[in-house]
Parts: C-alpha cells; sequence; structure tokens
C-alpha cells in the first residue's frame, strides 16, 4: 500500500523527493500518513477534494485482499 501510495503522488506533485508516506498499524487498520511539499498541497488534494478521494478509492480497493481497513490522511 505504501508504494501505491508514493508512486502515485509522486506522478502528481513537483517536487517528488519530498513525498513521504508512514505506515502505523493498529489492529485491523491500517493508517497511511501522506506528507507532501506545502506548495504541492493542492495538487494532491485537487478540486474540492477530488484527487484525494480518487487515491482513497484506489487504495481502498488495493486493500481488499488483505482484509484490513485502510485509512489515507494527507498532512
Amino acid at each position: 500500500m505504501k508504494e501505491l501510495i508514493e508512486v502515485i503522488a509522486k506522478a502528481l506533485v513537483e517536487h517528488p523527493e519530498e513525498v513521504e508516506v508512514v505506515e502505523k498499524e493498529n489492529g485491523h487498520t491500517l493508517v497511511l500518513e501522506l506528507h507532501v511539499a506545502p506548495s504541492d498541497m493542492g495538487k494532491v488534494i485537487g478540486k474540492g477534494g477530488r484527487i484525494a478521494k480518487s487515491i482513497r478509492s484506489v487504495v481502498k480497493a488495493a486493500a481488499t485482499k488483505t482484509d484490513k481497513k485502510v485509512i489515507v490522511d494527507i498532512l
């Protein structure tokens, strides 16, 4: 999951070297925190949060095999 978010985020931003994904696991929940440069925040969130919602949808679809709840936080 971590690699998937990194690939998507690096394709969207102007500063791919500042993209960082941190995994935190709580029982059956996996929290993925996406950190990007402040100037790239709008590119990752998108108008009305459309891109952020799409990233979460893709990750949720990929997580169906792991039988865990996955949460993506953009910080």
